[in-house]
């Protein structure tokens, strides 16, 4: 009876300790499954779809920044008791943001990543931007905000360098390169059809919740840029990239074909509200529904370029066509031409520059993927500052000529630096065959 007792209890521990094997295994396997679901789940690669929706938002986050408010600058005179033009400081600084932005960012994001923190410092400086308590802060406050929206820009095509290339590179900078298109020209229709209902402060809170919302996008984000393809010099050497940049000929031919292709752009929005108003005498609310009009034609335009067999056929296209119906544009405008030819041409015009957006990027973007950060920030820089240079231009003498003329030495400049970017290429490219 002793023996089987022995023997029993034996058996009991021999059970017990493999039952407590056991259940060891089991939780070890379990928990680490579990790790392997959330390394799984952290690892995941960005969804195309939340790339295209986030870099998009990103792209356009720029020209709302400078354009959104326009509408609200009377009342913005009589907030705070300023003459109009230290109110359209506001403008100028949130461009010259942009432009410095776009500069700063590009090359930090090729050394430590595709970092957003841009969108944390928008966030606050269009908090102050809410309750400046004068102008002289205001303006300000709008080169911060500028600065802090160029990162968005800068990023949203660095990205897309990082993740693609070829044909799937064009169709991601076509998207790009419409909103780019569309949303200078958007984004005063929107302001202007909000101003009324909730004035300038309504339009920098909706300014503030996008902001927000693309933060929120941002933490989503997972970075595009591994850690071996970053640059690996000092801070200040990096900044060094443009030099290696500039001499890039055939990059920076077509950074300047976009830059004086922006100009016929921002030379539009400059004159527009002055010929559709004052000369042809339509209302606001009139002129918005042409700014609108216009706009589908950029951004239509701007996704019917990837359809080229050869990207760089999108851009001589472009280019050929802004020469000649800038030139009709032109003569149009000295003789006194009807509302409706004016804006046929226009919408016209727009649309042959509309092609050349996401071509040129494209084409501009892929001579330099070791830069990509820096390259996209000269892009952004050199267009931005263009518009701040043509602006004020179609404001000499007569409007109607000035802008005319504006047009077509835009073009013509465009034109050239497009044919000697293809020049270098090699290959003879047919213009017209799609």
């Amino acid at each position: 009876m002793k023996y089987i007792l022995c023997l029993c209890s034996e058996i009991v521990r021999f059970c017990s300790d493999l039952v407590y094997r056991r259940t060891q295994q089991m939780l070890y396997l379990c928990l680490r499954n579990k790790k392997q679901l959330i390394m799984n789940a952290i690892n995941k690669e960005n969804s195309k779809v939340f790339l295209l929706i986030l870099l998009g938002m990103l792209s356009a986050f720029g020209p709302f920044v400078t354009d959104m408010y326009l509408p609200s600058l009377p009342a913005m005179a009589d907030y705070f008791s300023a003459s109009l033009p230290m109110v359209q400081m506001g403008l100028t600084t949130s461009m010259i943001g942009l432009a410095l932005g776009q500069i700063f960012f590009g090359p930090l994001s090729d050394k430590y990543g595709r970092l957003l923190v841009s969108m944390l410092l928008f966030i606050v400086s269009t908090l102050f931007c809410l309750f400046a308590p004068d102008i002289y802060s205001f303006v300000t406050l709008r080169l911060i905000q500028g600065i802090a929206g160029a990162g968005g820009i800068v990023i949203s095509r660095s990205v897309a360098i990082d993740k693609f290339s070829g044909k799937e590179l064009a169709k991601m900078l076509a998207v790009i390169g419409a909103i780019n298109g569309v949303a200078p020209v958007a984004a005063p229709v929107i302001g202007g059809l909000l101003t009324g209902s909730v004035g300038w402060q309504g339009i920098f809170m909706i300014l503030l919740f996008i902001g927000i919302l693309l933060g929120i996008g941002c933490i989503r984000f997972k970075e595009s840029l591994p850690a071996e393809k970053r640059s690996k010099t000092g801070v200040w050497a990096t900044f060094r990239s443009f030099g290696i940049i500039v001499h890039n000929r055939r990059y920076m031919l077509y950074v300047f074909q976009l830059a004086f292709a922006q100009g016929i752009l921002f030379a539009y929005i400059a004159s527009s509200p002055f010929i559709i108003q004052q000369h042809y005498g339509f209302s606001p609310f009139a002129f918005s529904i042409c700014f609108a009009v216009n706009a589908v034609a950029i951004g239509v335009a701007a996704a019917l370029s990837v359809k080229f067999r050869r990207t760089e056929n999108g851009t001589l296209t472009g280019c050929v066509g802004m020469l000649v119906f800038a030139v009709l544009q032109m003569a149009a405008l000295y003789s006194g031409c009807g509302f409706w030819t004016y804006e046929l041409l226009m919408f016209a015009l727009l649309f042959m520059m509309g092609l050349t957006f996401t071509a040129s990027t494209t084409l501009a973007m892929d001579c330099e993927r070791r830069y990509a950060g820096a390259a996209s920030a000269l892009l952004g820089a050199l267009c931005f500052a263009s518009g701040g240079i043509v602006s004020p231009l179609v404001g000499l003498g007569d409007i109607l000529i000035s802008t005319g003329v504006t047009f077509v030495i835009c073009a013509v400049c465009s034109l050239l630096c497009a044919l000697w970017a293809v020049k270098r290429t090699g290959p003879k490219v047919a213009l017209c065959r799609i």
